[in-house]
């Protein structure tokens, strides 16, 4: 995968049966400047982990993390910027790429549904030992060197 003038492109030669997914590292600041972020439990799947999914036919990477993460926890967001790339076996045996986008809530009040039991906010110290997955765990390592963090908290 690369970044084309902003947009996410897959290679030509990528298998496929890839499943194209995004999703969001939702963010929001609280006095004091302090940052905190969303994490999601799913219990059908009994994982912490961030909301994510599937690109419908003819969207952009972009567009489906803003439209997976108001699906999944009911937060208007907007995109600050691209995080990083996670890739895996999906648990049917096909190859998934999930592009992660940090993203600002602007309005919106998490309330359980289909696919997400609970939404918790949490410090940033605190969000990678609650991420049940190594790979959402590692893109979080990212997501804490990035200075849009600083910069929007001061």
């Amino acid at each position: 995968m690369y970044l084309l003038s902003g947009e996410l492109i897959v290679p030509d030669d990528a298998p496929v049966d890839l499943i194209r997914a995004a999703g969001g590292i939702v963010t929001r600041f609280v006095p004091g400047g302090r940052v905190e972020v969303a994490c999601i439990y799913r219990e059908a799947r009994g994982d912490w982990t961030f909301p994510k999914g599937k690109l419908d036919p003819g969207e952009t990477f972009e567009q489906a993390a803003l439209r997976e993460v108001l699906e999944e926890t009911s937060l208007m967001c907007q995109v600050v910027r691209f995080v990083g790339t996670t890739n895996y076996t999906h648990r049917k045996g096909r190859p998934k790429i999930v592009a992660y986008y940090l993203m600002s809530v602007d309005t919106g009040e998490f309330a359980p549904n289909a696919e997400v039991d609970e939404l918790v906010w949490l410090p940033l110290a605190q969000v990678r030992d609650h991420l049940t997955w190594d790979r959402d765990q590692e893109l979080f390592d990212l997501v804490v060197l990035m200075p849009e963090l600083r910069a929007q908290a001061s």
